[in-house]
């Protein structure tokens, strides 16, 4: 792994061009000095919040920046000590901006004019707000003369922002009759004035346009989520295609700040597309959740153009949201950069080089701007994580992931079992899998890559007889469009979300089971593999609860919820639910599962054939790890694409193990293997864990592959125990006892403890005697 340090350093050091302020106010001032301390909610403020999470957070910084003991008292104190310059001095410096944009055109009470921001910062600049120009204009009057079109836009000039309350479906065809009647209704409504006609708005707004164009200024345009008289709908960027696509306008420099919020997948779309749309994202907006800023970040950097995005702090009245706008800022950018270089998508100096451009250098080129560094002899404030972390540069394998779950305010951690500090736990599934990763690595130079198979149900309330009761969403076929219809709202969320999360959804489509569905993951090395698969259990769970459903992973469900004795060849009852595993074998970022020049029978290397019959000679052992509840046998019958016998076939769907052969591959090579009796209920740290395990013995042996069976010649002896998966949980454990590798391999102490903890689930059944399966549908 490379150094993060370089990336972390290059965050924190940058100096900052913000773009997007607004000016401080004095001490004295009639505005809560509470308020810089929260974003606008709903129309409150902090002072409505003093017990938010984000205003204690930002509390605790600036308590840090000043010194200060953790109140809000003893940072007004501070300030009234160090006076406002020298306290603004301070936050400045911590926040290392070197240019600042102001916009000027806020009423605040007693703020300070933009000379007195030169005593912060090198370069100040003003930005002028349409919109307040020409109220300004209006409510002044005209000398006591009445107001003419021509006379107002002869007053109206030099314009640098556009505030179009309105909405951003420009007029571009309006006429100046149009925009005389606008104003004449604009005067008539008396003062305070408020420009509120469309017409009058949209002209001047051109007007603008073209102004800026003669002085080859650029326009920033700001759809203000925070105006009350806003129809949001209308605040959609896309709105302003009709205008972008005007011949007149085509060579305007159009800035979209707070990249639209919320509609930043629509200003990132535009400026993808129109070389004249830039976007300026600040993450002082009414979204404080850390996690939530990353998104919209990661959102902004997957479409826009690196060059064309600009960061700002949208600092306002106090020189603290100025330090608070920027901290976070760097924080969230470090985050996704950070996140980016993990997964191989940026490299560390491609990282560093977006840390330049999105804090500097395309504002600077923007704005057409110049500034010395002035920071470079004072160390930077140092990046506080959404994750706790020593070391950066520790291997992957040891990250501790935090996220943000997306509908239940909670924090979800994967993390290991420790004993203390640095030593893992015997029993910890995470550090099992890691241990037989590295010595599959170690001695073959070996990486087990995976994809799974995710299957589950969706179930509906629904009033049975007077009683509450879980009804499949549909009862459509396998593959149906019906079936994604149905569920589509919750099929797209639960997409989404995944993809949020960095787990790539390579398909997705409605299974053989009556409201059945399922999510096939991205391949990815088995560490990562296996906590993917917990998060995805978590988000369908989580979405579906969010729409009123039940998701359910139960390896096998019967329609009335019971299961009749004779059930085991029935022929109307659904397929059961799997997490079917796909494996194949990499050596220095190279498939060598499959076969590669060498003498081959079946398309697979020699490796990949020793591999995979390691795997079928330890199955019924692997079933304690894979397949770890009574349930999880009921879903083994013949016909239902999961055969009860050790055997593997190419491209037979209906045997444990299949040897694929994708489209795409060479003619007759296999690229992996799938193994179907691995479930959603299986720890999958420990089942993963469990075939690298079955793989070795394999290799080290050189064991020989059995010869396939033909999908069309199922001919067994049905009553040969000796080449049947295990019936029941019972069975597999007594392999699991028996198999003289697994106990060298994990150990007598750790084979014990697995007995014990599945026998558990054996007890569970007999107490719960002919009740055994009422409540099927659990969570798994």
């Amino acid at each position: 792994m490379e150094n993060f340090e370089e990336l972390k350093r290059a965050v924190e050091s940058v100096e900052m061009v913000d773009a997007h302020a607004h000016n401080i106010v004095a001490l004295d001032s009639t505005l809560p000095f509470l308020s810089c301390f929260s974003q606008s909610v709903g129309g409150k403020t902090a002072s409505d919040f003093p017990n938010s999470a984000d205003f204690k957070v930002n509390l605790n910084e600036i308590c840090e920046l000043y010194g200060s003991s953790l109140s809000l008292d003893a940072v007004e104190e501070s300030r009234r000590c160090l006076g406002l310059e020298a306290s603004a001095a301070v936050c400045f410096k911590a926040a290392r901006i070197v240019i600042l944009l102001i916009d000027d055109g806020i009423k605040l009470d007693k703020k300070l004019d933009i000379k007195w921001h030169e005593r912060l910062v090198p370069t100040v600049g003003r930005v002028i707000q349409v919109e307040h120009v020409a109220e300004d204009i209006l409510e002044k009057g005209s000398n006591g003369e009445s107001w003419t079109l021509s006379s107002f836009m002869e007053t109206f000039t030099k314009e640098l922002k556009s505030y179009p309350l309105n909405g951003l479906a420009i007029n571009t065809k309006v006429t100046q009759k149009e925009a005389e009647e606008g104003l004449n209704d604009i005067l008539c409504t008396g003062k305070p004035v408020r420009i509120s006609n469309k017409n009058f708005s949209d002209y001047i707004f051109m007007h603008a346009l073209e102004v800026a164009q003669n002085f080859n200024l650029p326009m920033q345009i700001d759809t203000s989520l925070e105006e009350k008289d806003l129809d949001l709908r209308l605040g959609n960027p896309l709105n302003l295609r009709n205008l972008l696509e005007d011949k007149r306008f085509t060579k305007n420099r159009l800035v979209l700040l707070h990249a639209s919020f919320p509609f930043l997948k629509e200003a990132s779309y535009l400026a993808s597309v129109y070389p004249q749309v830039y976007l300026d994202f600040g993450l002082r907006i009414p979204k404080p959740k850390f996690h939530g800023l990353v998104s919209s970040v990661k959102e902004i950097l997957d479409l826009a153009p690196i060059n064309k995005v600009m960061i700002n702090s949208s600092g306002i009245a106090f020189a603290e949201t100025f330090y608070l706008g920027a901290k976070k800022a760097r924080e969230v950018v470090f985050n996704v950069l950070w996140d980016a270089c993990v997964h191989d998508d940026l490299s560390i100096t491609e990282a560093i080089a977006i840390v330049k451009a999105i804090f500097a250098e395309n504002a600077k080129q923007f704005y057409k701007l110049d500034a010395s560094s002035r920071y470079s002899d004072i160390e930077p404030q140092s990046l506080s994580y959404p994750f706790k972390r020593e070391d950066l540069n520790c291997p992957l394998t040891d990250v501790t992931a935090v996220r943000i779950i997306w509908a239940r305010n909670q924090e979800m951690v994967l993390a290991d079992m420790l004993t203390e500090s640095g030593k893992a736990w015997q029993y910890c599934p995470r550090d099992v899998l890691r241990k037989f990763s590295k010595i599959l690595e170690d001695e073959f130079g070996l990486v087990m890559n995976v994809g799974i198979e995710v299957e589950f149900y969706l179930f509906k309330s629904v009033l049975k007889d007077g009683k509450e009761t879980w009804a499949r969403i549909d009862k459509t076929s396998y593959c149906s469009t019906t079936a994604i219809d149905v569920a589509s709202l919750v099929l797209q969320e639960i997409v989404a979300s995944l993809h949020s999360f960095n787990i790539l959804v390579e398909q997705l489509h409605s299974e053989a089971g009556k409201g059945q569905f399922e999510i096939v993951l991205g391949y990815t090395d088995c560490g990562r593999a296996a906590n993917n698969l917990i998060i995805t259990h978590e988000v369908i769970k989580g979405v579906a609860r969010k729409h009123g459903l039940l998701a359910s992973f139960t390896p096998r469900y019967h329609n009335n919820n019971v299961y009749p004795e004779s059930y085991a060849y029935s022929t109307d009852d659904d397929v059961g639910s799997g997490s079917h595993v796909h494996i194949s074998l990499f050596k220095n970022g190279e498939n060598v599962f499959m076969a590669s020049g060498e003498p081959n029978r079946y398309g697979m290397s020699v490796i990949g054939e020793s591999f995979m019959a390691g795997v079928l000679d330890h199955l019924r052992s692997l079933c304690v790890f894979t397949m770890p509840i009574s349930n999880s046998y009921e879903r083994l019958i013949p016909k239902a694409r999961n055969s009860s016998f050790i055997c593997w076939g190419i491209e037979c769907k209906e045997l444990p193990v299949r040897a694929c052969c994708p489209p795409g591959a060479p003619n007759g090579v296999v690229t992996n293997f799938e193994m179907k009796t691995f479930d959603g209920s299986a720890n999958p740290h420990l089942g993963l864990a469990s075939i690298i395990i079955a793989g070795i013995d394999g290799m080290r042996r050189k064991l020989p592959i059995p010869r396939p069976v033909e999908p069309e010649s199922y001919d067994f002896d049905w009553n040969n125990d000796d080449i049947k998966v295990p019936g029941s949980l019972r069975c597999a454990i007594i392999h699991m006892d028996s198999d003289k590798w697994f106990n060298e391999m994990l150990g007598k102490e750790f084979i014990c403890t697995r007995g014990g903890v599945v026998g558990d689930e054996i007890g569970h059944d007999l107490c719960c005697g002919d009740e055994k399966y009422k409540h099927i549908v659990f969570n798994y």
